[in-house]
């Protein structure tokens, strides 16, 4: 019976898993047929090197100024959110007691369900005013902003993964290591953190993904204009892109066809991301 209960799960897991690829498989391929029209009437030139987006008059359309955005605040938004969430994973593992850490996790997982557009909103009533007021700028939607913001979203998945493998470390080598005589800081920067680096990684890559994704919440502080984008200027990234074009662009027109294209470029950088991501993490546990 057990046998038999064990045959009938795994046959479940490998359909969902089937079923799961064949949908990928089917949107980007969808998006790649839409994007077709695109690729034909716009050389890689214009649309992977110009300077302008102009859809409308003189019809350019350079996806660059929007592909730097996009990097620009993941990367940034990474930066900020990595060393603070790997440092409160490390506060709730070692310093706090595991009853409360428990609770204060399940708050700070709360923070991965609140709706992006929430966010938005509470980014551009407050952290916008906050640097416009405080850095003497015209105006305070910008790519620090986006970035800032973003930093907040991608906290939960970066303490959440970190803390579970911190717990993992802590039952493996903490006692054995205080044992010995070691200090909890010591302990905690030579032989935690050297243990967790993998992980770590692979959560940066996991929430980069997802910052590269994000739309409303990052479209409402960046300030929308399809430029080179500057720390303190405003940049528009491409998931906002196709957002506010999508609506008004004309069904089956190059304009309509190059946001399809937009999205392949988006999902095709993020596979050559975790591409070399993989790599790296494949050659720094050997």
């Amino acid at each position: 019976m057990k046998e038999y209960k064990e045959k009938i799960f795994k046959s479940l897991i490998t359909i969902g898993a089937i079923l799961s690829s064949i949908l990928v498989l089917l949107v980007f391929f969808y998006i790649l047929k839409e994007s077709i029209p695109f690729f034909r009437e716009v050389q890689i030139k214009e649309y992977l090197f110009g300077d302008t987006w102009s859809p409308l008059g003189t019809e350019k359309y350079s996806f660059l100024p929007m592909i730097l955005a996009t990097l620009y605040v993941s990367f940034l938004a990474i930066f900020i959110a990595t060393p603070l969430g790997v440092g409160c994973a490390l506060f709730l593992s070692f310093h706090v007691n595991k009853k409360y850490t428990k609770i204060l996790l399940s708050f700070i997982d709360m923070i991965a369900g609140i709706p992006s557009v929430i966010f938005g909103f509470v980014g551009l009533i407050i952290l916008v005013k906050f640097l416009e007021n405080n850095l003497n700028m015209g105006t305070g939607e910008s790519v620090l902003a986006g970035g800032m913001l973003l930093a907040v979203m991608l906290f939960p998945y970066i303490v959440t993964g970190c803390t579970e493998t911190f717990e993992k470390g802590k039952m493996k080598y903490y006692t054995a290591s205080l044992s010995l005589g070691v200090s909890k800081w010591y302990t905690m920067r030579k032989v935690m953190l050297p243990f967790a680096a993998n992980s770590i990684f692979v959560n940066m890559l996991l929430a980069f993904s997802r910052a590269m994704g994000e739309t409303m919440a990052v479209m409402m502080v960046t300030g929308n204009s399809p430029i080179f984008p500057r720390l303190l200027g405003r940049a528009e990234t491409i998931p906002s892109l196709i957002a506010l074009e999508m609506g008004t662009s004309t069904y089956k027109s190059i304009h309509y066809s190059s946001l399809y294209a937009a999205g392949l470029i988006l999902i095709i950088i993020i596979l050559i991301i975790q591409f070399i991501a993989h790599k790296i993490n494949k050659i720094g546990s050997r």
